[in-house]
């Protein structure tokens, strides 16, 4: 079945104009909107509300009052919502479509875990009230804990790490401490896999270790050899992703563990990818040590787009007692939070992200045991089948055997097309698909990785594959102009995302300058 433009008008010869591309007459696509800067569409002149005049002067403002205007934009109501409506639409959502970004889990997030986090009990209390008055969310927070340890099978956690990236840098520091308390400050040294998230040897050298790389096998995984080969008396750890990042569960882990330990350092495992294996496998029994993760991609919390993220850190009975403070305990009164310094302090001000603390023990307690290892499998099968059906007309980087969470090909497919991985990510924006992840993992050429998730139907899946199968063939087919000229459906059209990285116009001002 031909599908030269899916999601477009049928004709088959259809041609956007540079003008009507650009939206020359009414600045918009059909009924996608243009939309101008808050300050250019809105002025003094209007507002949405009447305020009346203040009955009392400002006598005790101590001379403060403002002398100029304040300088922000008024709209009317109607203005106000729809500028804040079309810039919604200028966004992929997933409540749009598939969100396909490997390694980052954009699944639906379940509006009960919304609901439940704007609970005035929840939502409106404040890290300084005492104690006292706020033991429910204590009591959570202790829960959540409960559940953490108990899927990991580890006997400790640290609720405060913000992130994965802040979950690394405890983990590194407990280590660190743990290490020192041995007399055995001299392991200056970590060990991360070529295939790494680069946050892994980034947090390494931030703690101030030296970072040294693990080989990769030719079938994605860690090279034993050469992990027994750089192991050694000045090694601190090793920082190995499980599944990993390549989308590969590795299966010598507990070898890797053994080795690691034999050689007097810890076995740090990033747990980006814990949403594959949660219910089905427990790190505890894999040997590891200490393992962050992250509320917003394993329990659903909103993940993306600036949503907050949350890093606990579950810790080996080697690493317990060096957990940083805060940490909870039962007392006669109720709960406690306990400050003392067991081994490098504080992660932060506070105690954590109340908020994505209450979307995760809510995703926990909706899908009890069994619904959170129906996740994981659920989101190893979804991978499996896209892998499946896409790769008779793509490459898969490792076609041997199954993968686990995401499915990741290469672009060998693309030899001699003239279409590179940024090109065909360009099209299926035009398709109504967010782009895959491109380029990552760095060890495998052109990478296009593509994790589904566990909450995508079959259907869905197969909508995205057609898509992506025609695509394929137009690129095959020798179409690359089409390529090179995408997105031209979208609110812009091809951009030079170096120079906007580079130079990027952060501001506005009243003669023309626009942010970009």
């Amino acid at each position: 079945m031909a599908m030269a433009n899916v999601g477009r008008p049928t004709q088959p010869d259809l041609e956007i104009s540079d003008s009507a591309a650009q939206g020359a007459i009414a600045g918009g696509r059909g009924l996608l909107q243009d939309e101008l800067l808050l300050f250019e569409v809105g002025g003094a002149d209007r507002t949405g509300v009447d305020l009346e005049d203040a009955a009392l002067d400002a006598s005790d403002l101590a001379g403060l009052t403002r002398t100029a205007p304040i300088g922000l934009p008024g709209l009317s109501e109607p203005e106000a919502v729809r500028h804040y409506v079309r810039l919604s639409q200028k966004n992929h959502a997933i409540d749009l479509a598939l969100y396909p970004l490997g390694s980052c889990t954009m699944k639906h997030n379940p509006r009960l875990n919304e609901k439940a986090a704007r609970m005035a009990g929840f939502a409106d209390i404040h890290p300084l009230q005492p104690v006292s008055t706020v033991q429910g969310a204590l009591q959570l927070m202790d829960q959540l804990a409960h559940w953490l340890k108990t899927l990991t099978g580890m006997p400790a956690v640290a609720l405060s790490p913000k992130a994965g990236a802040h979950g690394e840098l405890c983990g590194l520091l407990a280590i660190r401490a743990a290490h020192e308390a041995k007399g055995d400050a001299a392991r200056r040294r970590v060990l991360t896999p070529t295939s790494a998230h680069g946050t892994n040897p980034a947090t390494a050298a931030f703690v101030g270790y030296e970072v040294t790389e693990i080989a990769q096998t030719a079938d994605g995984r860690v090279d034993l050899a050469d992990l027994a080969a750089k192991l050694g008396p000045d090694v601190a750890a090793i920082m190995v992703t499980n599944p990993n990042t390549c989308g590969l569960f590795e299966r010598d882990i507990i070898e890797i563990a053994r080795l690691t330990h034999e050689a007097g350092a810890y076995f740090y495992c990033d747990g980006a990818n814990f949403n594959a294996i949660v219910g089905r496998v427990r790190p505890g029994d894999l040997g590891v040590d200490a393992m962050h993760i992250n509320l917003h991609k394993t329990f659903s919390t909103p993940h993306g787009g600036g949503g907050p993220g949350a890093g606990p850190v579950v810790l080996s009975q080697a690493l317990a007692p060096f957990a940083p403070a805060p940490w909870i305990v039962h007392s006669a009164s109720g709960l406690e939070l306990k400050e003392e310094d067991r081994g490098f302090g504080r992660m932060c001000a506070f105690h954590g992200q109340m908020g994505m603390f209450v979307r995760a023990y809510a995703y926990m307690l909706s899908h009890g045991a069994d619904g959170l290892r129906q996740a994981a499998e659920d989101a190893v099968l979804n991978a499996n089948y896209i892998k499946a059906r896409l790769s008779d007309v793509m490459t898969a980087a490792f076609p041997d055997g199954p993968c686990m969470h995401e499915a990741l090909f290469d672009d060998r497919w693309l030899e001699g097309t003239g279409v590179t991985t940024l090109d065909f990510a360009k099209a299926m924006i035009d398709e109504g698909f967010h782009p895959m992840t491109m380029y990552f993992p760095l060890v495998v050429h052109g990478a296009m990785l593509i994790e589904p998730t566990e909450t995508e139907s079959r259907r869905e899946l197969d909508r995205f594959c057609e898509v992506i199968r025609v695509l394929a063939a137009a690129a095959k087919g020798g179409e690359a102009k089409r390529f090179k000229a995408a997105p031209q459906m979208a609110p812009l059209r091809r951009l030079d995302e170096t120079l906007a990285a580079r130079k990027p116009r952060l501001t506005w001002r009243e003669s023309g300058a626009t942010v970009s």
